[in-house]
């Protein structure tokens, strides 16, 4: 019950934070909201043409802060208000959303960084380009078009059945109003199921390493941290509405955050299992622990990656939800939605039952490689979700889209063409694969740690040589500030002029 406690004050304190994180800004004060209703997709996408014509025009004339307003105006909106962004992901594919997104920050970067008119011209029609052939495609799921060209859908606009379809978008506030019951319930089912996967894998991998370790009735601080966390969702969803911070730059930095907060305890607990692999290792740590504060500490840690992973799809899949429940269908919109529920419980029988049959050894080491690749994912998409929150601008040079392509499987692990993610993601890479080796080498040594320490102080690897992933942890994120690695060169300096007795005294404390 201790735990337990514990992570009701935390749970409700990180809470709290990303809802303060979330209040307003001025700059975006404007964003989110609807500025009409429109007959079929293609007519909002000529809209949004009209907006986006209006940037190259407003760059073209010097006035760079309003071309870039403009760019904010079109797509918070339009491309997310109007359930643009949604639909593309649900009835098209899951990339075709970043796709697009990518293509608005590519616009907006290179607004802020002056480039020329014909560069910035070039994204903009790039971008529109992409808008039009979406609604061409969506007007005909959608029931809206027979596969005719936008201009042809354009002209049906003024028909009864059009200003029926009219009718029900402005009631639901989105286009996605339209959509037929098969659509609705492919769609519902497709978002619960991609959604809740990521957090179904992560959460059934703890609940499996608890009973492989014989943690059974510490289940409940798992279990907690999961329900705390749909509760969260749910408030999360309520709050961002009513504060008008939905489909705004606000959100977008929350996802953010709450990710990149998630790679952190991932990447920890990823590590410490690698680090307990060993049959022997396992034992005498739960020997050594079965008494202490360290094995609660550790349940914790745990407990609270399962809120992480719960809670950082949970806010998304309710706010996805909305405007199918407005289109008329709700009898599909819950049937989707449960059996992709469903799905999702086989997913966790699977994780929960099975796993329980393996060795320690291939069973945690299997575990900690699920975590390290859902690590790189959410710090993937965290870093994108912060610039497209105009948190952090994006360089995405062609060389490297055309090395990285656009698909399903490397929009799910978080690879996008961009070096803002790439670097961080190869840094993390860099540094598991260290820790790994390191995995098999004794951890007393004075002179490999200080010689760690001078090489590779900067990523925190000598921290991670002698156990401490905690402070590992801290040098790696911050070692863009180069101040891990003066520091490491002191304690690599240090470290080789003390004694063994001296070191061996300092790894206890």
């Amino acid at each position: 019950m201790k735990i337990s406690n514990k992570l009701k004050r935390v749970f409700a304190l990180i809470t709290a934070v990303m809802m303060f994180a979330a209040m307003p800004a001025d700059a975006f004060a404007a964003w989110g909201q609807s500025e009409g209703t429109y007959a079929n997709w293609s007519e909002l996408a000529d809209k949004m043409e009209e907006v986006l014509e209006g940037v190259k025009q407003y760059y073209a004339d010097g006035d760079a802060d309003t071309a870039y307003d403009q760019m904010n105006r079109a797509y918070y909106n339009f491309y997310e208000v109007e359930g643009f962004e949604k639909s593309a992901k649900s009835y098209i594919k899951s990339s075709r959303k970043t796709e697009v997104e990518l293509q608005f920050t590519k616009c907006k970067s290179g607004i802020k960084k002056g480039e020329s008119q014909e560069a910035v011209n070039g994204y903009v029609d790039g971008l529109i380009a992409m808008l039009k052939e979406d609604a061409d495609i969506l007007d005909v799921k959608f029931g809206y078009s027979d596969g005719s060209t936008n201009s042809e859908s354009a002209d049906s606009a003024d028909s009864a059945e059009t200003s029926d379809n009219t009718s029900a978008q402005a009631q639901s506030g989105g286009l996605a109003a339209g959509a037929n019951a098969g659509v609705t319930f492919l769609a519902c089912f497709g978002i619960i199921l991609r959604e809740g996967f990521e957090a179904i894998l992560v959460v059934g991998a703890i609940i499996a390493y608890l009973v492989k370790s014989g943690n059974k009735d510490k289940l409940r601080a798992v279990y907690l941290g999961s329900v705390i966390a749909i509760i969260a969702s749910f408030a999360a969803a309520i709050l961002l509405n009513a504060l008008k911070l939905a489909n705004t730059a606000n959100q977008e930095i929350i996802e953010g955050v709450t990710a990149l907060i998630a790679v952190l305890v991932l990447f920890y607990v990823s590590n410490w299992m690698v680090s307990k692999a060993e049959a022997e290792v396992w034992n005498k740590y739960i020997q050594g622990q079965v008494n202490s504060s360290v094995e609660k500490g550790s349940l914790f840690t745990l407990g609270f990656t399962a809120f992480l992973a719960v809670f950082r799809e949970g806010a998304e899949v309710i706010l996805f939800y909305q405007p199918l429940l407005a289109q008329g269908n709700p009898a599909m919109v819950w049937a989707g939605f449960l059996t992709g529920c469903v799905v999702l419980v086989i997913v966790y029988l699977a994780i929960r039952y099975l796993s329980v049959k393996l060795p320690i050894k291939p069973f945690f080491l299997g575990t900690s490689i699920l975590m390290f690749i859902m690590s790189i994912s959410f710090l993937g998409s965290g870093i994108k979700e912060l610039i497209e929150g105009d948190v952090l601008m994006m360089t995405s040079p062609d060389w490297l889209a055309a090395i990285i392509p656009s698909n399903d499987v490397l929009d799910v692990l978080g690879i996008y063409p961009c070096l803002e993610t790439l670097i961080p993601q190869l840094i993390l890479l860099t540094l598991t694969l260290l820790i790994f080796v390191m995995t098999k080498w004794k951890r007393n040594n004075r002179v490999e740690a200080g010689v760690l320490a001078i090489l590779f102080g900067s990523l925190g690897i000598h921290k991670f040589y002698v156990g401490k992933y905690g402070r590992g942890m801290i040098y790696a994120v911050f070692c863009w500030t180069f101040i891990p690695a003066l520091l490491g060169i002191a304690e690599g300096i240090h470290c080789l002029c003390m004694t063994d007795e001296e070191f061996e005294k300092e790894l206890a404390v």
